[in-house]
């Protein structure tokens, strides 16, 4: 599925990071992908992103589109024309805005859940949960803090954030095929943040995710940083 480049302002993006065993996550992983391990371990996670004047490239501002997001993200690698390429694997999408909803799978990349998204922001505090549609939900509370979690599996800023760097490239589901997203950041910029509370409906499926095959790890922050979606070419999920 080909789109015109899609220019917009990223808000708030908040990667909040489990560690996985990779045997579960190779189950839910459909042909060609395979996880992304680090330190022996796959990295899966929730995207919470809020995008401003969301448009094509070249539009006027005022024709942009503002919206809450929810990804459900999975490390991957697969192999295409003998390289092996990076990036993440999208089973879920959800949003607050009724026209993602309406368009994505036909118009725009991925099938995007309606859901409703209940945000607070305040003194460096974020409190964000969603409902989907399917009552899928979401829940979390950080504060901006000085250092990454002293008990993930990076050890540093720069480890995770390097890490995530590479992965700017999205397939989601559509039909037979993935639909393919690049994100290019005009500047590449995070943050650490202290969990207080997060829980997830999806990562908790104790039928996906057996009990202690799947832990928190750590939250970054990005804001405020002008960004290019690009359309890639699909790959077919019987590669």
């Amino acid at each position: 599925m080909k789109i015109p480049t899609i220019h917009g302002i990223i808000e708030r993006r908040m990667l909040i990071n489990y560690v996985a065993e990779p045997e579960f996550v190779a189950k839910i992983l459909p042909k060609p992908f395979r996880p992304k391990l680090y330190n022996n371990k796959a990295i899966v996670g929730i995207c919470l992103i809020r995008l401003k004047n969301i448009k094509p490239k070249g539009l006027p501002n005022f024709l942009g589109v503002n919206s809450e997001n929810g990804a459900h993200r999975i490390a991957v690698e697969w192999d295409e024309n003998g390289e092996t390429k990076e990036g993440v694997f999208i089973p879920r999408r959800d949003t607050s805005l009724k026209l993602n909803a309406i368009v994505g799978g036909k118009i725009f990349p991925g099938k995007h859940y309606l859901a409703k998204f209940n945000v607070l922001e305040q003194n460096n505090h974020f409190h964000l949960d969603f409902t989907s549609s399917d009552n899928t939900t979401i829940e979390i509370d950080a504060k901006l803090s000085d250092k990454l979690n002293e008990n993930s599996i990076f050890q540093t800023l720069d480890n995770v954030s390097e890490f995530f760097e590479k992965g700017s490239i999205g397939y989601s589901p559509n039909g037979k095929d993935f639909d393919g997203l690049q994100l290019e950041t005009y500047k590449w910029e995070v943050k650490p943040l202290e969990v207080e509370n997060v829980k997830s409906s999806f990562f908790e499926d104790k039928d996906i995710f057996p009990e202690g095959s799947i832990k928190f790890d750590n939250a970054i922050l990005m804001e405020n940083i002008e960004h290019e979606w690009k359309s890639l070419k699909s790959i077919n999920h019987r590669c």
